[in-house]
């Protein structure tokens, strides 16, 4: 069982995210902005995040700058699940790698099934935090 900090603006395509992960025996935490993620993140300790890119205050790639310059948040692992197409961001490979981006999802082509699959993918190589 893992901590997931899903950031999903879509409160619709949360619930079902979060019912599904729930689901698979994960303790998940939802938002639907980044600064609440941040306080999310700094209080639960989450093993993983799922996020879309497309936020109301903040875009992703903020996101990810602003989790990454705290010392702790440094290596938690993320899924961008999103509606930004990876074609826009195809030539970013080493910024994917220094944010620690482990999968990215186009949510169009990418099934529930898929996201569960990646999400169980990135917890293998994983440990989680609990001891």
């Amino acid at each position: 069982m893992a901590r997931i900090l899903l950031i999903e603006p879509d409160t619709m395509l949360a619930k079902i995210y979060e019912t599904a992960l729930t689901h698979d025996k994960h303790k998940v935490s939802t938002v639907s902005g980044a600064q609440m993620a941040i306080n999310v993140a700094d209080k639960k300790r989450p093993d993983l995040i799922i996020m879309e890119l497309q936020l109301a205050a903040h875009n992703g790639i903020e996101f990810l700058y602003e989790l990454r310059s705290y010392p702790d948040w440094q290596s938690v692992p993320v899924i961008i699940n999103s509606l930004v197409p990876p074609t826009e961001f195809s030539s970013n490979e080493v910024f994917w790698r220094e944010m620690t981006v482990r999968a990215y999802l186009y949510k169009p082509q990418a099934s529930l099934a898929k996201l569960l699959r990646t999400v169980q993918a990135c917890l293998v190589a994983v440990p989680s935090l609990d001891t």
